[in-house]
């Protein structure tokens, strides 16, 4: 039992020592000379005094870290409860949290072969034999009983490495659904917050719609008052009645939209849309006044889809490594120590013991070129996996510089929405005076009224648009999940080796 014992602390020593073969991994470097535009960034959004909270100046600091909060700094406490709710009770994140403890516990399972594996047999076994065979136990009976008791004991040392290869693989594999769940996390909250945002806009849009319903009714009861003293034409109270009903028309869509968007937000907090929920109005939304611009270099670690190829990346290099080791020779070591007995008194007892120690060793010759193909196959799918890391990186470059570029135009934009919308509205005001005193047509103030109905909407979609920028910069730049623990378990280890 101690030359066992010997055997086996010496087969578990040179296993560990052993070098693993393949190439290591080395996380890919960020681009050279990488940027989110050709010139000077900038660093502050316009300010739009006139359009509101939703026109407020807004500062871009390069490196500034993101909150795993963000969203609070909207300052909007319905969108919080919201954000608090989905996290807690969605049904898409629960279910990549049992995906990812799954992974974890099947990194357990395949570092169990760096460990010896022993399993117990207890066989009892009534005989009778033949005179002819006789005589077979120790006093010549012809009916006896056997107890037989035995270990089996097998262990492979991992010589090439090959086994620690697939620890790695499939830690790294554990790696990338972690990371999928973070971007899975970060696109439930974005998600979310959209839609929040979008059903402000369409009920601050519906109540845009019926202000300038109520106007032009009111403007239809005096042209119907006008009409009957004979100061103006039928034809005139038909149009304006004719542009209120369009008006009108559009109700039912804005309506429909604010709807839909209850309901996907409805199932984005895991509940059905007959439930009653919070609601936040566009103007109780304020734009963050500090927006963190993360340098590209830092976008490798803050981008959980980075991230996420980083690991595939990590698991087809080990991959290669397990069919090199694949074509290498193995070594199998077996033990069977065991008792066998006629009575049970007499286990544990001198002269009833008996071992088999034997060892295997393997080398694969030829079948088909099938283990050749396999590394080919490795090589390739680490290749392909290196191009779509460098591809996954250029995205997320274009994200945030497609997101600081609409920053500073939809600022613009609702500059000009702000002085439009003014603009009508004075206008309009204008032209119902002349109306009154008989100095413009009846046409006239109608396309007053139109155009100031399309400025009051576009105005209130900047508005939205403005907010919307803002969540889409901290989406891009990663979402802050450093911060939070979107996993439902326990910190992972740093190291795949701690794994099991």
């Amino acid at each position: 039992m101690v030359k066992l014992k010997r055997l086996f602390s010496w087969a578990s020593a040179l296993s560990l020592s052993a070098c693993a073969i393949g190439p290591n991994y080395r996380q890919p470097e960020a681009p050279a000379h990488a940027g989110y535009q050709t010139g000077a960034s900038p660093d502050t959004v316009r300010a739009t005094p006139d359009a509101g909270a939703a026109g407020a100046g807004q500062r871009l600091v390069q490196g500034a870290d993101t909150p795993g909060d963000w969203w609070s700094l909207f300052q909007v406490p319905e969108l919080n409860a919201l954000v608090s709710r989905a996290l807690a009770n969605n049904a898409s994140l629960k279910a990549a949290q049992g995906s990812l403890k799954a992974a974890y516990e099947q990194t357990k399972v395949q570092g169990a072969p760096l460990l010896p594996s022993i399993s117990a047999m207890f066989n009892p076994t009534r005989n009778k034999t033949a005179h002819a065979f006789s005589p077979v136990p120790g006093d010549n009976s012809y009916l006896y009983n056997v107890h037989t008791l035995q270990l089996n004991i097998s262990y492979q040392p991992d010589l090439w490495g090959g086994l620690r290869r697939q620890i790695e693989s499939q830690a790294a594999q554990g790696e990338m659904q972690r990371f999928q769940l973070e971007a899975t996390t970060n696109t439930l909250i974005n998600t979310l917050i959209i839609a929040v945002i979008t059903q402000a806009s369409l009920n601050a849009q519906i109540k845009a719609t019926q202000e300038i319903i109520a106007n032009q009714q009111h403007v239809l009861d005096v042209m119907e008052a006008q009409q009957k003293l004979g100061d103006i034409s039928e034809a005139n109270v038909m149009a304006q009645r004719a542009a209120l009903t369009q008006v009108q028309a559009t109700l039912p869509p804005l309506h429909l939209q604010a709807e839909q968007a209850h309901d996907q937000i409805a199932m984005l907090v895991g509940t059905t849309p007959n439930e009653i929920l919070p609601e936040a109005t566009l103007d109780e939304f304020r734009l963050p006044p500090t927006l963190p611009v993360t340098l590209p270099s830092q976008l490798l670690e803050q981008r959980p889809d980075i991230r996420a190829a980083a690991s595939q990346i990590h698991s087809s290099s080990a991959q290669v490594g397990i069919a090199i080791a694949n074509r290498l020779p193995n070594v199998q070591l077996s033990a069977t120590p065991g008792e066998a007995v006629n009575a049970m008194s007499q286990f544990f007892t001198p002269g009833y013991g008996n071992w088999t120690i034997g060892a295997t060793l393997a080398q694969p010759i030829f079948q088909g070129f099938e283990l050749w193909h396999l590394e080919r196959e490795a090589r390739a799918n680490l290749l392909a996996a290196t191009e779509q890391y460098h591809n996954t990186v250029l995205t997320a470059i274009q994200n945030v510089a497609d997101t600081l570029h609409a920053l500073s135009d939809d600022a613009d934009a609702l500059s000009i929405s702000a002085a439009n919308e003014d603009a009508a509205t004075k206008s309009l005001k204008i032209s119902r005076g002349q109306l009154s005193s008989g100095d413009i047509s009846p046409l006239l103030l109608r396309n007053a009224q139109q155009v100031e109905l399309q400025a009051k909407l576009n105005l209130i979609a900047a508005k939205a648009t403005r907010f919307t920028d803002s969540v889409a910069l901290f989406q891009a730049v990663g979402g802050g999940w450093w911060h939070r623990n979107d996993s439902g378990v326990k910190a992972p280890p740093t190291d795949w080796r701690a794994a099991f």
